[in-house]
């Protein structure tokens, strides 16, 4: 059985920095894709950053590029996403994922919030 748990979210000042944690059970995690999807208040869930298995490739979504970072530990069972230069439109839910398709993964976590906002 996976679970996938976030944290790190709250409340910081628009510039801000911010750094989610996902910690990982199971052994499906370490052979397969991890991702942060986001869902901001009345808009549809998006893809944001996702590392593969080894964690030597990562992808980003345009919005968060150059200002994001994803990676995760030796172990391949926690990611982390390092927000930076935070602004009011990255205020969502942040999810952890994982699977073998990154835009579809079969695993989800509970979410964590992030407000931007002064």
């Amino acid at each position: 059985q996976v679970q996938l748990i976030e944290s790190g979210g709250g409340l910081v000042q628009p510039g801000g920095s911010l750094r989610l944690s996902c910690a990982a059970s199971g052994d499906f995690v370490k052979k397969n894709y991890m991702a942060w999807f986001r869902q901001a208040p009345g808009k549809e869930r998006e893809f944001v950053a996702s590392i593969s298995q080894t964690g030597g490739s990562s992808y980003y979504a345009d919005s968060v590029k150059g200002r994001f970072v994803v990676s995760r530990d030796n172990a391949k069972t926690t990611m982390y996403l390092q927000m930076n230069s935070l602004r009011p439109d990255d205020t969502a839910v942040y999810y952890c994922t994982t699977g073998r398709i990154v835009l579809n993964p079969e695993y989800w976590g509970q979410g964590t919030q992030v407000t931007v906002a002064s």
